[in-house]
């Protein structure tokens, strides 16, 4: 028995909308690498300049005036350094929500195929449109991260001259 053009018809289109989500999954798995390793980089920065910061003050009686100057530096680099820690970690948060979204929306289009009283299509393009703009959200938090990577590296030049 041959199988009818329109059985074929559906299984291709059940593949076509199945593959959106998988890709975006994808998509943000790879951006969600590399933004949880910036991460790493930026919270471990913290860690060593907030060291050197307690190594001056527990100095306090002995400072000169190029310490004081370092710790006021070390203040203002931690300071924006943290505001930048908190654009990755949103960065991260809005890269896995969206992962969730996306991996619900291909969840509901299973069920809505397999369970035919169950009509998931507003569900699903609701949960992949918030996935979409989940993964704008994250793409906006990563522009402004790299934006204020580039003033705490400017601006630590500038404190050296």
């Amino acid at each position: 028995m041959e199988p009818r053009m329109g059985d074929y018809a559906s299984v291709v289109q059940i593949i076509q909308l199945i593959l959106a989500p998988a890709v975006m999954i994808n998509a943000c798995g790879l951006l969600l690498l590399g933004t949880t390793s910036k991460y790493s980089i930026v919270l471990n920065r913290v860690r060593l300049l907030n060291d050197e910061r307690r190594k001056l003050v527990r100095r306090a009686g002995e400072k000169t005036f190029e310490e004081a100057t370092r710790l006021e530096s070390l203040n203002r680099q931690i300071a924006r350094l943290l505001l930048r820690a908190r654009y990755v970690r949103n960065t991260v948060f809005c890269y896995s929500l969206a992962i969730g979204l996306f991996l619900l929306t291909s969840l509901l289009m299973a069920l809505g195929y397999f369970a035919e009283a169950f009509n998931s299509s507003l569900s699903v393009m609701v949960l992949f449109l918030l996935g979409m703009v989940l993964v704008l959200c994250a793409v906006l938090f990563a522009f402004l991260d790299a934006k204020r990577g580039y003033d705490i590296v400017m601006f630590d030049v500038q404190a050296d001259e």
